[in-house]
Parts: C-alpha cells; sequence; structure tokens
C-alpha cells in the first residue's frame, strides 16, 4: 500500500531533485504545501514558472539579469579597470555580499575538468577575451575555488593571459584548499579580496 497518494509522492520527488533536500526535507516541503491555502500555493507556482521565463544570463558577464545586461555591468560607478573572474553566479553574490570589491566581474559557467567532459570550450572565455582585447581591463582576479578543478582552471587562464599588459591576481591562501567560495562568511571573503596577490611580475 503507498504511503502517500501519488501526487503528494511526484511532489516529494520534486523537492528531492533540489540541492541539499534529502528524502525527510521533502517530505517536510511537500507537506508544507497541502498545508497552505491555494492562493499561497499558486503564487509559488507562479513564481517557479516566472523566475524561468524571465531569468537569462547578462549578455556582457554572465550574471542573472531579467534583460539583456545585469544591474551591475550598467553600474557606471563601479571601476572599469578591474574583472573578476568567478565560477558561477552564486560566487559572484558571495563576493558582493562582503562589499569588499567595486569593480566588474565575470562568470565563466563551469570549471575545467576532464572527468565531466568540460574544456575550456565550454566554458564563457570567449566573452572574457574580448572584454580585455576593448583594453579598459588592467587587473584580473581569479577568484576561482581552490578545488583541483578550479586550480586547473586559474593555471589555464594564467597561461591564456600571460602575454597581456594586464596584472593577474587570485584570492589569498586563506581559502582552504578544496573549499567553494559561496559557503564563507563576508569577512573572510573580504579579507580574500583585500589581500589577492600578483601571480605575473
Amino acid at each position: 500500500m503507498a504511503l502517500f497518494p501519488e501526487s503528494l509522492s511526484n511532489l516529494i520527488e520534486q523537492f528531492q531533485k533540489l540541492p541539499t533536500i534529502g528524502r525527510k526535507s521533502a517530505e517536510r516541503l511537500a507537506m508544507s504545501i497541502i498545508e497552505d491555502d491555494e492562493k499561497t500555493v499558486k503564487d509559488f507556482a507562479q513564481s517557479l514558472i516566472e523566475v524561468k521565463e524571465k531569468i537569462n544570463n547578462c549578455k556582457v558577464c554572465g550574471n542573472l539579469t531579467e534583460g539583456q545586461i545585469c544591474s551591475i555591468c550598467k553600474d557606471i560607478s563601479r571601476d572599469e579597470e578591474s574583472i573578476c573572474i568567478v565560477e558561477d553566479v552564486r560566487n559572484l553574490i558571495a563576493i558582493e555580499k562582503s562589499h569588499a570589491y567595486r569593480g566588474r566581474y565575470h562568470v565563466l559557467g563551469g570549471l575545467i575538468s576532464p572527468s565531466d567532459d568540460m574544456g575550456p570550450d565550454q566554458l564563457n572565455i570567449d566573452k572574457l577575451l574580448d572584454r580585455i582585447n576593448e583594453g579598459k581591463i588592467k587587473e584580473v582576479i581569479l577568484a576561482i575555488s581552490s578545488t583541483i578543478e578550479g586550480e586547473t582552471t586559474s593555471l589555464f587562464l594564467t597561461n591564456l593571459l600571460a602575454k597581456r599588459d594586464i596584472k593577474i591576481t587570485k584570492l589569498a591562501q586563506g581559502i582552504p584548499v578544496g573549499s567553494s567560495l559561496e559557503y564563507f562568511d563576508q569577512l573572510t571573503l573580504e579579507r580574500a579580496l583585500e589581500d589577492r596577490r600578483e601571480i605575473l611580475d
């Protein structure tokens, strides 16, 4: 005999597909939906549909936006001479929350990982080079997690940009190896940004 009605089981399965959501958490979330009034549930469902219909990647940096250009790229008060390269939007948000950086960003959309068939061609590198070729960028900050994939990606980008007349820095080594940026507190990220060092003289 089935423990849950079919529609409820399906909802639980959908919640389980979300990151960090196990079976018990999925059941609690599904039961919460059952207990909510109809308007609340419809508003929730509509917000899910809207976020898929409206959100896309900024044509300049790869950040999330509802238009073609994100709010950071539109902000004329930001430093146009530095560009902070991050793996994904979650890491961009983590750095923004630290309030320690006021330059531009570039989202790679992943890391080089041969085991996952992820090479440089799958990353947002061509647009990065286009931005650097415009001549405004004087510093590139590699704000990439200290994992094997992250170090591989940082090395690739360092070699790619080595002959250009730009300063290349990376976050200070206070970020432990094997860790992901999105889990660090604001102070840790602020200090890592302030203590960044140049890779090439």
